[in-house]
């Protein structure tokens, strides 16, 4: 049974340590000079040098922490915006009555099983009419409409399975259908809430695609375009200084990840979705 045991949590760090390796060599690389990242594929740098983290903070273009403080401003509209949306939407869905409920509920979860890019090009045109394009609205504002299905559909989940005797208890204390919201529902959805945040967080903060499509201007440049303009097609690429700050900007996702690990397990649990 030891021997099992052993057996097993070895080959367990084994496929840890392979899937970890692209994640150590880059972080190995930030400290190598520029001929050595590609001649050596050895953790362990020659001639370390933190020469690479002082230039990629100090460019491309402008200072890194502009591109790293706008990512998290928009990551904060985007949180705000998807608790704020789809919490009030699936207490709608959930609880209230409401002509065509259940078939409004079918097409928002239909809308997951849609790619991004059949509606970019509506999306597109709709923001240049109104004047949003290389602004972070187009990424922040649809998120306080609850365009996000899957968070409505787990805040659904979440809120169904609150006991019934709890709304009815409230109702005859007088409180209205937003009174119940506030001080019913919101309290209870904790779980749930804190998983929606966490989710929209990494996955905003990871995007590439939307902000590549809507954002242009230096100033208004997030950390994956960021990361993006150290890399020169026609010239010289500064690969040290981009493994660097992908190190930097790695700081925030796992420290999110590991302070709210439990949350989040708990949360998708909480909601059946395991």
């Amino acid at each position: 049974m030891v021997s099992r045991r052993v057996l097993a949590h070895a080959g367990l760090a084994l496929g840890a340590l392979v899937m970890l390796y692209p994640v150590l060599w880059m972080l190995a690389s930030s400290f190598k000079t520029q001929a050595e990242i590609f001649t050596s594929a050895s953790l362990v740098p020659v001639a370390p040098t933190a020469a690479n983290y002082v230039g990629g903070w100090t460019g491309p273009g402008l200072p890194f922490w502009v591109y790293l403080l706008n990512s998290l401003l928009v990551c904060s509209g985007v949180v705000i915006g998807n608790i704020l949306s789809c919490s009030l939407a699936a207490y709608a869905f959930a609880r209230m009555r409401f002509l065509g409920r259940g078939p409004f509920f079918a097409l928002m979860l239909a809308t997951i099983m849609l790619p991004h890019h059949v509606t970019l090009v509506a999306q597109y045109a709709i923001f240049r009419d109104l004047g949003w394009i290389d602004t972070f609205l187009p990424l922040v504002v649809p998120k306080f409409l609850a365009t996000d299905a899957f968070f409505v559909f787990l805040m659904v989940q979440f809120i169904r399975g609150l006991p019934r005797e709890l709304y009815e208890a409230a109702r005859i204390d007088g409180c209205g259908p937003f009174q119940i919201y506030l001080r019913i529902v919101m309290p209870l959805l904790k779980p749930a809430l804190v998983t929606t945040a966490i989710f929209s967080f990494i996955w905003t903060y990871n995007d590439f695609f939307s902000q590549l499509i809507y954002l242009s201007s230096p100033q208004n440049l997030t950390v994956p375009l960021a990361l993006r303009s150290f890399l020169d097609a026609s010239g010289q690429s500064e690969w040290g200084e981009m493994f660097a700050m992908s190190i930097v900007t790695l700081v925030p996702v796992v420290a999110v990840f590991v302070v709210f690990q439990r949350r989040i397990v708990a949360g998708m649990a909480h909601t059946g979705l395991k």
